[in-house]
């Protein structure tokens, strides 16, 4: 369920990479064999999906476009109501250039339905059918220790990436994804990168922060950050809920 959310902001034109420096005072775990952290972490995905509960949260996109022709900003707040398998966004507010709101941020939103369809959830897991996995080592996230896994596409699907993910080690759960797509979005585009954060609410693993950059071929830079906040894991049935105003 994390991975699924890294992969839907991958087909924006903004993403970015940063690697954290690994805090001290965590301990690391113990390093089992590649094959069985992959197998751990396909086991325990596919145990919190078929377990997810209804949800909602706010989300505060800002995009910062610097270059050719003009420079541009746009914000949006959206209200995003999980009730597994159905997912409805809700725009509560928005502002600034209507080309980086139309043509950016409601595609991203339109692109989060088209990856959550049945076809493209099993193409896209981060499973071995799709990826390559190589064991870096254990760093802390959060005080958490996590496995640092080196990941590779096996096929040029635009929703897979390659780069590093953390793997926290009690839970088995995504906890961080740095990387670039496995195939770019747009020939516009010279260079995606992104990095994402998730971090856990109760018993569900639910993402905390995206920053992402891209460079235009024109010379421009783009800027996309995305604030996840608000999360409500208490409605039984979280479709029902009014959009919060």
């Amino acid at each position: 369920m994390a991975a699924s959310m890294i992969r839907r902001c991958l087909v924006c034109l903004t993403i970015a990479f940063t690697l954290l420096a690994q805090p001290l005072g965590a301990s690391d775990p113990p390093s089992p064999a590649i094959d069985q952290i992959v197998a751990r972490m396909v086991a325990m995905d596919a145990e919190r999906t078929a377990s997810q509960q209804p949800y909602q949260g706010i989300r505060h996109y800002t995009v910062d476009y610097k270059g050719f022709p003009s420079d541009r900003h746009a914000e949006m707040v959206v209200q995003v109501v999980s009730d597994p398998p159905q997912k409805k966004f809700t725009v509560v507010s928005e502002s600034g250039s209507k080309l980086l709101l139309n043509r950016v941020l409601r595609k991203l939103i339109e692109s989060e339905s088209e990856a959550s369809d049945g076809r493209n959830r099993r193409d896209v897991k981060l499973t071995p059918d799709n990826y390559k996995f190589q064991l870096l080592g254990t760093e802390s996230l959060d005080g958490r220790s996590c496995y640092v896994l080196l990941v590779e596409p096996k096929k040029g699907n635009k929703y897979l990436y390659k780069g590093k993910v953390w793997v926290d080690a009690q839970d088995f759960a995504v906890a961080q994804i740095s990387a670039t797509p496995a195939k770019n979005p747009s020939f516009w585009i010279s260079s995606v990168q992104i990095e994402h954060r998730n971090e856990k609410h109760g018993e569900m693993w639910l993402p905390r922060s995206n920053r992402s950059t891209s460079k235009v071929r024109l010379g421009g830079r783009a800027l996309l950050t995305i604030d996840y906040r608000r999360y409500d894991l208490s409605t039984t049935s979280a479709a029902q809920e009014t959009p919060a105003k």
